[in-house]
């Protein structure tokens, strides 16, 4: 299926590694030229560097922090000079789970870090779709895709789970005050997902148990397993790349102010 996506110009902020990255890479693929945004200048460069070899199509590498609104706003004015305008943005600028210090208990809660992973993951997003907006009215063309994750529908995590639900509020907000301008706004809520920091974070484990990455992965979705999903293995970034190119095409119409999960099938509850 052609997406359509040649000729478009993106944005992905969060973009120089894991999922962020992953969507970076399936949107140039699919013809789109790409700006990258982090915090990282050396991860951003090198990434750059990587999907402008796999695809030959221009990206460019921008330093940019989400919670600093002059920076943000001076930073989406670049990367549409850059590119020649702006018909996409994909917000997933945020690490999972949230700040180690903020997920609870409560009686654990750091009320600064707590508030620091919603100027990140929220109030970032807001400030990089307020950007981008005007932009894409000039185009009369664009696409929002926020980036959240599963933690919004279990409880436990007070940080992951709370902004996660912001992000979903934020959403539909979005969709319905732009629709009429010729913008969608969607939502992925992914589960567990594989990234080049999945061996890292699985290694200290599996060596314990004696056993190897692949096998821990199996355990860990295995039948019976409180973490596993539908399909019996962790979701691959890549896989978040495709769902993510899909909404940012000009075949998604149709779908406006939604979320998707994509954790491949995770927990038992039913959304309706």
């Amino acid at each position: 299926m052609d997406l359509g996506l040649q000729g478009k110009y993106a944005v992905v902020a969060g973009g120089s590694r894991g999922i962020g990255k992953a969507i970076a890479l399936e949107l140039a693929r699919e013809g789109a030229d790409v700006v990258i945004c982090s915090r990282n200048g050396a991860e951003l460069t090198q990434t750059a560097i990587e999907i402008n070899a796999a695809t030959r199509q221009r990206v460019f590498p921008i330093v940019m922090d989400v919670t600093k609104t002059a920076e943000v706003n001076k930073t989406i004015s670049k990367a549409a000079q850059k590119l020649g305008g702006l018909h996409i943005l994909i917000n997933s600028a945020a690490l999972p789970g949230g700040s180690p210090n903020a997920i609870g208990p409560i009686e654990t809660v750091d009320d600064t870090s707590l508030i620091y992973d919603f100027d990140v993951k929220y109030v970032g997003a807001l400030r990089c779709s307020r950007a981008a907006i005007p932009f894409m009215k000039k185009e009369g063309w664009g696409r929002i895709v926020n980036i959240s994750g599963g933690n919004a529908r279990i409880a436990g995590n007070l940080s992951g789970g709370a902004r996660n639900v912001s992000l979903v509020h934020l959403t539909k907000t979005l969709s319905d005050q732009l629709g009429r301008y010729g913008i969608t706004v969607n939502c992925i809520h992914p589960g567990t997902t594989r990234t080049e920091r999945t061996p890292a974070l699985l290694s200290k484990r599996t060596k314990q148990d004696g056993i190897t990455l692949q096998q821990g992965e199996k355990v860990d979705f295995g039948p019976g397993s409180t973490t596993t999903n539908s399909i019996g293995r962790m979701v691959d970034a890549q896989e978040i790349g495709y769902l993510t190119a899909f909404l940012a095409s000009d075949k998604s119409w149709a779908i406006t102010g939604e979320v998707i999960g994509a954790g491949g099938g995770s927990g038992k509850a039913v959304y309706y």
